[in-house]
C-alpha cells in the first residue's frame, strides 16, 4: 500500500464503531453498499465525524453526500483525494 493512501483497516474500525451495520465491517467487500447493510443517514454523520478524527482531516461541503459514504472503496477514494490536497 502507498503510504499516502488511507488505511482500509482504519476505515473499517470507524465503520464498526459508528455505522451500525448488520454485518461486521471487517467482513464486507470494499464495494458493498453500506446503506444496504443498514447504515442510516444519521449513522453516516457519525461515520464522517469518526473518519475526520481518525484521519485528522475535515470533509469539505462538496463531499458531504451519500455517494462519498456509500462504500469502503468510495470512502477510501475521498480520503485519498483529501490527503492529496493536504500534502
Amino acid at each position: 500500500m502507498n503510504p499516502t493512501e488511507p488505511s482500509e483497516a482504519l476505515i473499517r474500525v470507524v465503520l464498526r464503531d459508528h455505522a451500525r451495520l448488520k454485518e461486521d465491517a471487517g467482513k464486507l467487500d470494499s464495494n458493498a453498499d453500506l446503506y444496504q447493510w443498514g447504515m442510516t443517514s444519521h449513522a453516516s454523520v457519525n461515520v464522517m465525524l469518526g473518519l475526520e478524527g481518525a484521519f485528522g482531516i475535515e470533509f469539505p461541503d462538496h463531499m458531504l453526500n451519500r455517494n462519498v459514504f456509500s462504500s469502503i472503496a468510495s470512502i477510501r477514494r475521498a480520503l485519498g483525494e483529501l490527503n492529496a490536497v493536504q500534502t
